[in-house]
């Protein structure tokens, strides 16, 4: 940590804050953003797994003591090269996949239409929005309410798959809303 009244964490020194909670974490810095004041510590997993770690966002506004344990002594390794086309591909289909949420929205697509968008898209990579119907594959359609009887197409073999994706799909759906009542039942008391 710089002496000269600015904050400065190096990567892979061992810091200990006190929280303005009376919490104190404890762990090696893995970032740290001076203009915000955030600094990042890596520590052993609260669960106990060695092969995980814990990771803590410190607002250093927000901590009443700061204390640096052990200094880095070496500069962090080099950070792994990524591979930028696998990203940038990521980012196109992420963009896509809201240019199509947004097209459904603006269709008046229902929440459940959402959804079970989102289900079958998992399963299939073809499924795209045309006007409030659903397009699998170019040869299915789903059509509102969205229900498995609402799934229609030329090609058999694809319909009938298309339709257990929406069966599964309502089977788990209907199977969450129906355990959730069942839990919130009410207890009179004689």
């Amino acid at each position: 940590m710089a002496s000269d009244g600015n904050e400065y964490f190096s990567v892979g020194s061992l810091v200990s804050c006190k929280t303005c909670h009376n919490q104190v974490i404890e762990g090696e810095v893995l970032a740290f953003d001076q203009p915000t004041k955030m600094l990042i510590l890596k520590s052993p997993s609260s669960c106990g797994r060695a092969s995980v770690n814990d990771a803590h966002v410190v607002n250093l506004g927000q901590v009443s003591d700061v204390q640096v344990k052990r200094e880095a002594t070496s500069s962090p390794p080099p950070h792994p090269v990524q591979n930028v086309e696998r990203l940038k591909k990521r980012v196109r289909q992420e963009v896509e996949r809201k240019q199509h949420m947004i097209t459904a929205l603006e269709s008046g697509v229902s929440p459940e239409g959402l959804k079970l968008f989102n289900a079958v898209k998992r399963t299939i990579d073809d499924v795209t929005w045309e006007g409030k119907d659903i397009r699998v594959m170019e040869q299915v359609t789903i059509s509102p309410p969205y229900l498995p009887e609402n799934v229609q197409g030329n090609m058999e073999k694809a319909v009938n798959h298309v339709r257990k994706i929406v069966e599964k799909y309502m089977k788990d759906h209907s199977d969450s809303k129906g355990s959730s009542t069942e839990n919130s039942s009410t207890v009179t008391s004689p």
